[in-house]
């Protein structure tokens, strides 16, 4: 058996780059009409707590307040960076807007890099959330800087705030700014642009990014997952289409698309398979019900028998119940997660780093003890997590652990912002599935097939993007070596 030395990482597990949200009060309530004393910030803050899975590395508030936008950011999770004292600083704002992030890596780690982004202009301020990954971002930053532009920071976000900034030179709204800027734009994204009196939500072509549209009270909001919106006792009214932009302005909505034209909407997979809450519905589909039936499509096509079926929290659950509701073998809680640990990576030692799964995941001893057991869970990066996983079941007394994967095997790196290592660091980099098997120590493992992702889609009326599998990429992956002057 091949063996896993290297410690836990933060690059073993899955992420993308953030979450964000958006709130606009109706011009009514904006003295605190006694109909609706909702504030902004809070929900803005409320949001961002539900939204922290999708980042937990830093996070901010833009909040405008009588025709100016005030900004507090920090690293940190959402009730670490903001004190009562902080949020009561952006109390009284007719609009506010919010940020979770996390860093693909350790070089991007930096306190600037932080979100919501803030510039201020002869015409005015301007805040922007951005969630995504431009595939293009070199290039437009060589451009840019080759005409006097200096950055701050490391991130996208920047990049299309200058963007806007420069179109709206050369228009005469912040949404033909926002309409010119999208041609400039490659890769995934969705974004929230605040201003002193529009909010502007807008999401890339392809859809890649989720980004939705929904009513708190007499507020409209915007966010990365309708679980938020719920958070808040608001409801969704609608995804945000690929390619369009939504402007909301004194309480009216306009919508309008556009000029680039998609080949395809291509949702990221993974935020059905990991990285959304369960609860949340994007584009139109629920979750929980995506996880079940991927859990149902192994469960019909497997060939080992066990005796209970158990996911990995949190993603993992819902396949786990569709497998077990298929297959007949009784579903048990056999995996506890720790609810308080959040970023287990960042620790002070090796040591340290190879236990943080013991502390954030602990095998129930009393449901496994004897068992044959099915484990489900969304994926398989590098292998150090299920080898780790598989070994706590053993330790616990499992006599057998089957893997049961709710994604087919990575082989190929990710450009529009899901955190997946080159090639040769994927686990099913060219290696067969019984050679996984083997490397995480399992009795046995199935992978979804591509036809079961093919299965998904049809029964639920899904688009999506599978590049991280099949290396099929939708947008142009950019070149690795782009020479510098090299005009767009």
């Amino acid at each position: 058996m091949e063996t896993l030395s290297l410690p836990l990482d933060p690059a073993e597990e899955l992420h993308e780059e953030c979450g964000i949200f958006g709130i606009v009060k109706a011009p009514s309530n904006l003295a605190g009409a006694a109909q609706d004393s909702r504030e902004p910030v809070y929900d803005t803050y409320n949001a961002l707590y539900t939204l922290q899975h999708r980042g937990q590395d830093s996070c901010g508030i833009a909040a405008c307040i009588d025709g100016s936008i005030r900004l507090h950011k920090d690293q940190g999770l959402v009730p670490e960076v903001f004190s009562q004292k902080g949020l009561d600083r952006l109390v009284g704002a007719s609009a506010a807007i919010g940020h979770v992030r996390h860093a693909n890596n350790i070089a991007d780690v930096n306190p600037l890099n932080a979100q919501p982004i803030v510039v201020h202009r002869t015409i005015g301020s301007m805040a922007l959330c951005y969630n995504g990954k431009l595939v293009n971002s070199m290039q437009l930053r060589i451009e840019m800087e080759s005409r006097g532009a200096i950055f701050q920071t490391t991130n996208d976000a920047e990049i299309i705030t200058y963007l806007i900034v420069r179109e709206h030179l050369r228009t005469n709204t912040l949404e033909d700014a926002v309409i010119n800027a999208m041609e400039y734009m490659i890769g995934a994204y969705s974004v929230v642009v605040m201003s002193q009196d529009e909010m502007v939500a807008f999401r890339d072509p392809n859809g890649f990014r989720p980004l939705c549209l929904g009513r708190v009270g007499d507020s409209y909001v915007f966010a990365s997952e309708s679980a938020a919106i719920d958070a808040l006792g608001g409801e969704l009214i609608r995804d945000v289409h690929p390619g369009e932009l939504i402007s909301i302005r004194n309480g009216s909505l306009t919508s309008q698309f556009c000029r680039v034209k998609a080949a395809k909407s291509a949702l990221c997979m993974f935020e059905l398979i990991y990285f959304a809450r369960q609860d949340s519905v994007i584009d139109g589909t629920t979750i929980g019900d995506v996880r079940e039936e991927a859990g149902r499509y192994l469960a019909r096509n497997s060939t080992v028998d066990g005796d209970l079926v158990i996911g990995v929290p949190d993603s993992g659950l819902a396949a786990a119940l569709g497998y077990a509701r298929e297959s007949g073998i009784p579903y048990g809680i056999g995996l506890v997660k720790n609810r308080y640990i959040a970023r287990t990576f960042i620790q002070s030692s090796t040591w340290e780093r190879r236990n943080a799964l013991r502390i954030k995941l602990n095998a129930n001893s009393s449901v496994v003890k004897g068992k044959r057991v099915i484990l489900v869970d969304d994926s398989i990066v590098r292998g150090k997590t299920s080898a780790r996983i598989v070994q706590l079941l053993r330790d616990a007394g499992a006599t057998e652990v089957h893997m049961k994967v709710t994604a087919p095997p990575f082989r190929h790196p990710c450009y529009y912002g899901t955190a997946i290592p080159s090639g040769e660091q994927l686990a099913a980099y060219d290696r067969t599935e019984e050679e996984v098997c083997r490397l995480i120590g399992a009795d046995s493992l199935q992978y979804m097939p591509l036809e079961g992702l093919r299965h998904l889609s049809e029964k639920l009326n899904l688009n999506y993007c599978d590049a991280c599998f099949t290396g099929n990429y939708i947008l142009p992956v950019p070149h690795l070596h782009f020479q510098e002057g090299q005009k767009l």
